[in-house]
């Protein structure tokens, strides 16, 4: 069965394109034909000292392929095939898979673990090769390369499989052998990397050992040592351990916590980045477990909170603070112009950001003498750290402890912004006036920090920092978005309005830079021209109503662009989506306000055909920025938008078809409820379409799950539209519905994950359920609708004994248990006072706090007692 495949792989990385062509294609067929034959052969090939280590490394790449893929859909067929294999043939593949480990070649070595890992990945859940673990184990006594591939094939299958197919005993086992291998007594680097980065990975299955004091202590003396190996590697992986530990296993650390601190203090203070990067690491872990403790259960540990908050932070505050203070000095010196720069000065800024929203106030005092001593130093190093402390603490303390420093420092930052040498100082000081407007500013603050004499300052010199270097240019548009922002909740007049006309023109000049392709500008720019918009008053408008026609002729140049490399077509997609963007905001301004919204709607049409080129620009994938300016059009032109649809069908049809692009899908099915909403029964034309597509998109395992809930409620933006008409889909959706409402009503054992994924599924249900019965209201067809009332109840009465509903989804429900009785009259009423929670469900959302459950179940309650009473 096997085959010769040597010189075909060989081929397959071969310079000349045409070898490699057929090569690739030999491979594909052989695949197709003959797979047992196809694995044995490339099992073979990996495990062959005599072969040459590149045509072995892509065989054990082309085996790991042919088990996993990213696609779910994909995946599960692989698996299936895999399964469905030969026991042989699989037996074969694994003992050369084994035999590879002792292989003196590590790019061998290593691909084999990886490939047993995912055939583990496999097999394991299914109760097969229990063998595995312990054979590996077996291996500790060989040779130190051979120990070094176990022990990463072990990591890798710890990454693979989940901690409830292992059992217990095994996996004492495998720490057992990973905590040796840290500790070598032969001290071999290599054996001893690998066994701190399989740790990394088995700290998921440790859950019983850390509850267990001496296993805890042992497993943290070994990390603890292995932080301070000669071996920078070998450094960097401990401190991921202890990283890992600190979320795993928050609550079991206060014993170490002291230790842990001087470890990581030395390690920052003087060791290699890599290394200093995961000592920061760890406070920053340790700040997202408290923070998230204490947004959870306040500031009271009752009863029922899991994990009490140890204030870790508060303790070490005093030290941990000026640790990270001193890092702020190690900028580098292109930083700002790097986008995805990650050095020692930003971890340290970031995780003094995460200390200031753990501890508040508390932070304040133990900063400001850092930012007054080194804020005018002549040094950039040491005004550019100072900025940046500054900016870091401004979200966490309590306006009432800022609001005075920030009013005595804003006159300084504006200067510094114009007038400072040096870029860097500017470009933090651009992104800490940008955090001061995000958190400091707005109609909920009570001491403004925007004020009628600071406003047309401050606004003067984001406008000519919007000219400085596009990485400065950029954060001063971030800044200008969180001012304008702040005034979004205004309806009267805004501080803004006089200069209006100024800072649109300054955007619109800053996205036409010749360099406003670096550092995200001409995003930024477009982002805080929505902004302005979306936060302007109505003093604005004709001003606003000025901007459609300069948007609309950026957008038409960029369809004119002929002949384009892929490169700048990319560009041209990107702009258009800024430009529909722009056009989405700009309608829903302008639609939904009736003075205005005559003089815009003279454009609509223009408009509506630029929004088609943006669509017919693009072969295979829809716009989606011009699919929600599409839904916003729609909803400002009402039945009037039925005047396009004979055109934008075909692209609407096609986003519902793209399973890749999921969020295009979700965002093609949002726009299909704002037409139901605009276009009521002239939608009908199009509905069989619609509903054939969006059955399609449930029935199949490609689309990613988060489409589904969104889907399921436009059934009901479709029935509410159509009425009675909807009749024909009853028999299609109704049981979809149902089998969707069965799966969602039980969660138990559901992770946190899940039950907001059902939580989803669940409301989108009952929108569904929702609108059909408002849709059949009052017409002769409602009869129809009563062999489904007692499933829906069923469904109602599980979702209410689960008790895990969130408030949205008991909103819903109970609106729902009101619709059926509402729809279905004297019909529902013996079924309600049959089912077995009815009752309970709506006496608990009478007495809710929150007022819509409660109207919800007002409206419920008036709804039921005249079915009753009938």
């Amino acid at each position: 069965m096997a085959m010769e495949v040597t010189q075909v792989l060989l081929n397959a990385q071969s310079v000349d394109s045409t070898l490699r062509k057929h090569a690739e294609e030999t491979l594909k067929q052989f695949q197709e034909q003959n797979l047992p034959g196809f694995l044995l052969s490339l099992s073979g090939e990996l495990a062959s000292e005599e072969k040459p280590v590149d045509s072995r490394k892509l065989a054990g790449l082309i085996l790991k392929n042919a088990l996993d893929a990213k696609e779910q859909h994909r995946k599960y067929e692989l698996v299936q095939r895999w399964l469905s294999l030969d026991v042989a043939v699989k037996t074969q593949i694994k003992t050369c898979l084994l035999q590879t480990l002792s292989s003196l070649a590590p790019d061998a070595r290593s691909t084999a673990s990886q490939v047993i890992a995912k055939v583990a990945g496999i097999e394991l859940p299914q109760k097969q090769w229990p063998e595995l673990i312990g054979s590996l184990l077996s291996n500790q006594q060989l040779p130190a390369h051979v120990k070094q591939a176990t022990l990463e094939t072990l990591g890798y299958l710890c990454e693979e499989v989940s901690p409830d197919v292992v059992e217990q005993d095994q996996v004492n086992k495998i720490l057992t052998a990973v905590v040796q291998g840290m500790n070598a007594e032969d001290g071999n680097n290599d054996v001893r990397l690998a066994a701190t980065r399989a740790l990394y990975n088995a700290l998921g299955f440790a859950q019983a050992n850390f509850n267990n004091d001496m296993e805890r202590d042992f497993i943290m003396r070994v990390v603890c040592q292995a932080t301070l190996s000669p071996e920078v590697k070998i450094r960097q992986a401990a401190f991921e351990c202890l990283v890992s530990i600190s979320s795993t296993y928050y609550e079991k650390l206060s014993p170490y916590i002291q230790d842990i601190f001087s470890i990581t203090a030395k390690a920052v203070r003087e060791d290699e980045e890599p290394v200093a990067l995961q000592a920061i690491e760890f406070w920053s872990s340790i700040c997202d477990e408290e923070i998230d403790i204490l947004e959870d259960y306040g500031g009271d540990f009752t009863a029922d909170s899991d994990v009490p908050c140890y204030n870790f932070i508060k303790q070490a505050l005093p030290a941990l603070v000026p640790m990270l203070l001193e890092t702020l000095l190690k900028q580098e010196e292109d930083q700002d112009q790097d986008e995805v720069a990650w050095n020692l000065a930003m971890a340290g800024g970031t995780c003094l950001g995460l200390v200031a929203r753990t501890v508040g106030d508390d932070i304040v005092p133990l900063v400001m003498p850092f930012i007054e001593e080194n804020i005018t130093k002549p040094d950039w190093r040491q005004r550019e750290a100072a900025t940046y402390a500054f900016g870091s603490i401004l979200e966490g303390p309590s306006p009432d402890k800022l609001t005075p420093i920030v009013n005595g420092a804003l006159n300084f930052m504006l200067t510094a912004l114009t007038k400072d040498a040096n870029s860097h100082v500017k470009d933090t000081t651009a992104w800490t006036l940008g955090r001061i407007f995000e958190f400091l500013h707005g109609s909920t603050v009570e001491v403004p920090i925007v004020t009628p004499a600071n406003c047309q300052q401050i606004i003067t010199v984001l406008i000519q920092s919007m000219k400085d270097a596009p990485n400065v240019a950029e954060k001063a548009c971030g800044a200008l978005y969180f001012l304008a922002q702040g005034y979004g909740d205004v309806a009267a007049s805004s501080p803004l309005t006089p200069f209006f006309q100024e800072i649109v023109q300054s955007l619109l000049t800053v996205t036409h830079r010749e360099d406003a392709g670096e550092s995200r500008l001409r995003t930024a720019a477009y982002e805080a021209l929505n902004e302005v918009v979306r936060c302007s008053t109505d003093e604005t408008a004709p001003m606003v109503l000025q901007l459609v026609p300069v948007i609309m002729m950026e957008l038409h140049q960029t369809l004119e662009a002929q002949k384009l490399s892929s490169d700048e077509r990319e560009k041209q997609s990107e702009l258009q989506g800024l430009l529909c963007g722009c056009l989405q905001v700009i309608i829903q301004k302008l639609g939904t306000s009736e003075q205005t919204k005559y003089a815009f709607m003279q454009y609509a049409d223009q408009i509506m055909s630029l929004f088609l080129r943006v669509f017919a620009c693009r072969s295979a994938t829809v716009h989606e920025e011009a699919m929600l300016a599409i839904g916003a059009l729609a909803y400002a032109a009402g039945p009037d938008f039925a005047k396009y649809m004979t055109e934008f069908y075909k692209y609407l049809e096609m986003g519902l078809q793209n399973f890749e692009e999921y969020q295009v899908c979700a965002v093609t099915v949002g726009v299909v409820g704002d037409l139901c909403r605009a276009l009521e029964d002239k939608i009908i034309p199009y509905c069989d379409g619609i509903m054939t597509q969006l059955l399609k998109d449930l029935s199949s395992n490609q689309l990613h799950r988060s489409v589904k809930p969104p889907i399921f409620s436009c059934f009901g933006d479709i029935a509410l539209a159509i009425g009675e008409n909807f009749e024909k889909y009853l028999i299609y959706a109704m049981p979809m519905l149902q089998s969707a409402a069965e799966l969602s009503a039980h969660t138990s054992g559901a992770d946190d994950e899940m039950l907001d994924y059902t939580n989803l599924l669940r409301n989108g249900i009952l929108e569904a359920y929702s609108g059909i019965f408002q849709g059949f209201k009052n017409s002769p067809k409602t009869q129809l609708l009563i062999p489904y009332a007692p499933h829906i109840l069923q469904f109602l009465d599980s979702i209410y004994m689960e008790k895990d509903m969130d408030d949205v989804v008991m909103k819903t429900a109970i609106g729902v248990l009101g619709d059926l009785a509402d729809t279905l009259g004297s019909n529902a009423g013996s079924l309600i006072q049959q089912s077995v929670s009815s009752k309970d469900f709506l006496i608990e959302c009478l007495s809710s706090d929150d007022h819509l459950i409660k109207e919800s179940a007002e409206w419920a309650q008036m709804a039921i007692s005249r079915a009753i009473s009938v």
